[in-house]
Parts: C-alpha cells; sequence; structure tokens
C-alpha cells in the first residue's frame, strides 16, 4: 500500500541526523513515486521532481539521464519553488511543512524545515521571501527565508492552491479553486487589490507569468449546470476545458480560449510552461494523456462574451498554431528549456520525466526516477488511481473522476450528475474519502451497493462504457487508500474553549446534531426528511453525510446553498425546526462552528 510506502520513506528519514545522508538511499527502493511538478538548474544539467506518492524528492542528472539522490520530505508533497541558483523549497500538505533544500555535491541537503499550517501547496519565492498557499485555511502564509521561518499569515480566499508572483516582488496572482476566480494581491498591504471571475470555475491549474510581467496564463475547467446527455457532453455544455490569461497590471476581464476539439476533448488540463521567447505555449492535459501545444503570439484570446464552447476552428485550420502530443501516463507539472524547443514533463502515473520536443513533435526519452513495485496489491492500488484520472472513460474523453473529485476529494460546485434520475437536480461533490464506510450512496441514498455506485458513474455520469470486475476492483482499492488530510483546527486550535462549548451543543437534546450525525463518521446512514425537498426531486429524503472534514468544504448542505459554516444554522438547518428545538445565539452558533472545523 502507498502508505507503507511511505513510512518506510518517513522512517529513513527521521532515523537520520541529515537528509542528506539517509541510508540505505531510497533511489533503488522500488516503490511508486508519483511526479506532480519538477524545475531545472539555472544551468539545465540537473531537474528536481516532488514525488506526491511516496513523500519524497529526487535529484536527476539530466546529462546522464541518471537519478543522483532521493530524500523523503513528508506526506502529500506538491509544490516547488526555486530559491536561488542551487536552493528549492518543497511543501508537504499532510505534514504542514515547507522544506529548503540544497543541491551540494550531486546531492540533496536538508537546509531547514518551516512549520507553515495546513495544507500548504503551491509556492512562490522572491528575494527573501516565500508565499505559500494554504488550501485548508484560506491563507498565504509568508516566509522568511532569510531566517528560515514562517513569519505570519493573511487570508485570502477559498482554496489557493497555486500562485505566482511578479518579478518584482510586490504582487501575487492566486488560483482560488474554492471561490473560482484569479485573485491579485498586494505583497506590501497583504489585500486582495482585484478579483478576476472564472464563471463556473474548477481545479485551476499552475500559474505561469509573462515575460514582460503584465500577464498570468492558466488553465482550468469550466462547469455549466446542464443536464447530462450526450448533445450537452458533445457542445461543451457540461464540462469543458479553457486556458486564460489576465492582468497584473490591473484589473481587466479575463481572456480565454478554448481546448475541446468536438468528439476528441480535453480533460484536467493543469501544467502550463511557455518557451523563454514565448513562441509556444505547452498545456499538460493529464486527463488526456498528452501535451497541448499553441503557437503562443496568435491565440485568439477573448474576453467578454467569449471564448467559445469548442475549440476555435482557426486552431484545427493551422496545423502549427495548435496540435497536440501523446505522453500517455499523467502529465502533470512541467518546464521549459532554453533551447525554446524543449519541455520537461513529471508523468505522475509513469514515474518517469519526459523530455518532449515542441517542433519535432516526440517524446525524446524518458528518465526513469527508480524501480516501482512488483506486488500485486500495490499494482492494482495504482491501476485504480489510473481508472480515477483516466478522461478517456467518459463520453469523448471530456472528463475524468477527478474532474469533479477534485484528489479525491470535491469542488466549489453544485453539479448535476444525473445520479438520481433527474435533470437540473444540481448537488455538491461529496469528498471520497472512507467512502466505504459511509454507507447508503449518493445524496438520496438510493444506492446501496457501491460497485453498482462506481458503475453508474461511468455509465451515467461519464456517459461511458461499463468497467469491467476488475476494474471496479482496482478503483475501489485506490479510493479505499485515500485519507482526510490533519485537521488545522484539531493540531492548532483558534479558541479551545469555543470547540468545547460547540461540542457541548451538538451533543445536547435541545440542538439534536448528534441525533443523525452519529458515530466515528458523524452519520447514522439514514435518510431524512430536513425540509429542502424541491418539486424536481425524484426522492423525499436525504441521505446523512458525513462531517469528517466538513472543514474542508467550500459549499454546504446538499445543493451548496449555503456558503459559509455559520449559513447552515443561521438560515437552512436550524435547529428550533429540524432539531431539538433551540434558538441559537450568534455565539452558540459560532460555537458549534468551531466544533465542526475539528471533525
Amino acid at each position: 500500500m502507498y502508505k507503507t510506502v511511505l513510512g518506510i520513506c518517513l522512517s529513513l528519514f527521521l532515523s537520520c541526523a541529515s537528509a542528506n545522508a539517509a541510508e540505505p538511499n531510497l533511489v533503488s527502493r522500488a516503490m511508486y513515486r508519483g511526479p506532480v511538478d519538477l524545475f531545472l538548474s539555472e544551468d539545465e544539467s540537473w531537474a528536481i521532481t516532488v514525488n506526491e506518492i511516496s513523500g519524497t524528492v529526487t535529484l536527476v542528472d539530466l546529462a546522464t539521464g541518471s537519478v543522483r539522490d532521493e530524500v523523503a520530505v513528508g506526506e502529500k508533497p506538491g509544490g516547488l519553488c526555486h530559491c536561488s541558483s542551487d536552493e528549492f523549497l518543497v511543501s508537504s500538505r499532510f505534514t504542514g511543512q515547507v522544506h529548503r533544500f540544497g543541491v551540494r555535491d550531486g546531492r540533496l541537503e536538508q537546509l531547514a524545515k518551516i512549520e507553515v499550517g495546513f495544507e500548504p501547496l503551491g509556492i512562490a519565492c522572491h528575494d527573501n521571501f516565500a508565499y505559500v498557499g494554504l488550501q485548508a485555511t484560506g491563507e498565504i502564509a509568508v516566509l522568511d527565508l532569510a531566517k528560515n521561518e514562517l513569519s505570519h499569515r493573511f487570508a485570502v480566499g477559498k482554496w489557493p492552491r497555486y500562485l505566482t508572483i511578479s518579478d518584482g516582488g510586490d504582487r501575487l496572482a492566486v488560483g482560488l479553486s474554492g471561490q473560482s476566480e484569479i485573485a491579485v494581491v498586494s505583497t506590501e498591504t497583504e489585500e486582495v487589490l482585484y478579483e478576476e471571475p472564472l464563471s463556473g470555475g474548477i481545479n485551476i491549474g499552475h500559474l505561469e507569468l509573462s515575460n514582460d510581467g503584465k500577464q498570468v496564463y492558466f488553465p482550468w475547467m469550466i462547469y455549466r449546470t446542464n443536464p447530462i446527455n450526450v448533445r450537452n457532453i458533445q457542445l461543451g455544455w457540461v464540462l469543458a476545458s479553457r486556458i486564460a490569461r489576465i492582468r497584473m497590471d490591473g484589473p481587466q476581464y479575463r481572456e480565454a480560449i478554448s481546448l475541446d476539439v468536438p468528439r476528441m476533448a480535453v480533460a484536467d488540463p493543469f501544467g502550463i510552461a511557455k518557451t523563454p521567447n514565448e513562441h509556444r505555449l505547452a498545456v499538460t492535459s493529464s486527463g488526456t494523456h498528452e501535451l497541448l501545444v499553441y503557437r503562443l503570439g496568435d491565440l485568439p484570446f477573448i474576453g467578454t462574451g467569449g471564448p467559445g464552447d469548442l475549440i476555435d476552428r482557426r486552431l484545427m485550420q493551422d496545423p502549427d498554431l495548435f496540435y497536440r502530443i501523446e505522453l500517455t501516463g499523467r502529465p502533470m507539472g512541467m518546464e521549459a528549456a532554453s533551447d525554446n524547443e524543449t519541455v520537461y514533463v513529471a508523468n505522475h502515473l509513469l514515474d518517469v520525466i519526459q523530455e518532449v520536443n515542441l517542433e519535432s513533435r516526440e517524446v525524446v526519452r524518458e528518465i526513469s526516477l527508480g524501480p516501482q513495485p512488483e506486488e500485486t496489491e500495490e499494482q492494482t492500488l495504482h491501476r485504480g488511481m489510473a481508472i480515477f484520472y483516466d478522461a478517456e472513460r467518459s463520453l469523448d474523453q471530456w472528463y475524468s473522476c477527478h474532474s469533479c473529485h477534485q484528489d479525491g476529494g470535491s469542488n466549489a460546485k453544485a453539479m448535476d450528475t444525473w445520479n438520481d434520475g433527474t435533470a437540473r437536480s444540481t448537488k455538491t461533490v461529496l469528498p471520497l474519502a472512507g467512502v466505504e464506510h459511509t454507507a447508503p450512496w449518493t445524496w438520496h441514498g438510493w444506492q446501496e451497493d457501491l460497485d453498482d455506485s462506481l458503475q453508474k458513474s461511468f455509465v451515467s455520469t461519464m456517459q461511458g462504457k461499463e468497467a469491467s470486475k476488475e476494474d471496479l476492483q482496482a478503483l475501489r482499492a485506490y479510493l479505499g487508500s485515500l485519507e482526510m488530510p490533519p485537521n488545522p483546527f484539531v493540531a492548532n486550535p483558534r479558541d479551545e474553549a469555543a470547540v468545547e462549548r460547540g461540542k457541548e451543543l451538538f451533543a445536547s437534546s435541545s440542538v439534536g446534531c448528534i441525533d443523525c450525525h452519529s458515530g466515528t463518521r458523524f452519520t447514522d446512514g439514514l435518510k431524512h426528511d430536513v425540509g429542502m425537498i424541491r418539486d424536481s426531486d425524484k426522492y423525499d429524503s436525504y441521505n446523512t453525510p458525513s462531517l469528517v472534514g466538513v472543514y474542508r468544504k467550500a459549499r454546504w448542505l446538499h445543493d451548496g446553498r449555503a456558503k459559509t459554516l455559520a449559513k447552515v444554522f443561521e438560515k437552512w438547518h436550524r435547529p428550533d425546526e429540524i432539531g431539538g428545538g433551540a434558538e441559537l445565539t450568534e455565539q452558540q452558533i459560532a460555537d458549534l462552528v468551531a466544533y465542526l472545523k475539528t471533525l
């Protein structure tokens, strides 16, 4: 299992006085690594990958195509930042840390470990400061690199995942996937200067600054509340992919292009890189296993009123303006080389760095990050992961399981999955960690067999083909491996007294939360009429959702009508209407929210 591999890595890491000298070296150890991002040294002689599955970073000699060193950094690393000629930062999501490393004599040396809060992901560096997106708490952590310590944190918005910084270091562009927008923030005042909305936007990918520093490019997906059927999917009216650019020098409505080709769509765009001369722009389509390549200067970006639902015909008529390079696996983060022709891609499922020539349109070589395990159990789990991230399982490859369940979690939208058989009956996407223990399934709880529920997702929600028995087994193995990250409100409670008061209210008969939200998963596994049935609903009751990790949501209740936890109790789920009869004060609601965040 992945947990076992990670445990081995962490044991080796913690038992050594220095990560630089970890013995036995991880380089030769058979395990899945799962690289999600990389960067090149200034002279392009070596590369660093950050490996999500194994919880490691790898130093690769590009001249020889060999691995020089590998060390453990903590569970679920995901972000990288090159902070000097031979030093870099790595964020570890599940341990709430940023690690500072140096490359010394062909080895990796840990220079510092900084506690930042949960869940750190994207990092941007400038001079002696680094800025880290904390998805769990909606904050930016500011690191003082001269002292190797956390300076402070400031609020920015829901789900700050990836970010980039202006050349002068005075502005940050932050992708807020939890509220479908890009925020441009002053690093001096730490105020949001302006926000660029992405209507229906989900799953914002990496951000890339233009050479003149005036624009930021990024990929994202868009969801529209139209019924799931063949026509709507193929017209781009359900889920679709985009590349946009926004201004860094002042507010202006975003400009964008559509990526989806009729009958051969794009899914889960993630990494983005431009060649140094800005002739080419490349984007990894992780769901369709390919690299999308564009002639940047001639792209027909459209602002207000655009872009269209499908790819602009001009891109299809000029084979040099847009083309696709098959990579297989799951291509993720990447960086362009100085020759203006080469990009290096971290391939999450293949455990390789792929060197791709954009002009010859071929994968020149693949550099393995190490041997993979031969154990059947781990191979089955890895196969399940591949199925989860595979958009080719859907009609015309428009979207994958991940498109809605980002990294096995949720997204910021209420979506019509067609799972309950009614059109335009939108529901928030439930996270999948612990899904095997939360029967029955779906918001209405009509599905009592998990395999049947998964199968329906393939043939109904994704309008694809039935999965084989072996595929379902592998997918269930992968879902069973998913874990909630450590809860920051448990690790660092903001107000312990409020949490205790909220716990008492939660369990009290006058409030009545525990009557339905009971047990270790805080669900009774039953269906209830809570006064929110609509005429269009096929069913007359709702399945009690688990409250584990409820703090991670961007919207609450079945249709996402509550945009804060407090609103649940203020308006839609009042105990005096559906609970034990208590009329809660403002302070009691705040106490309940404080407790719920710890679950």
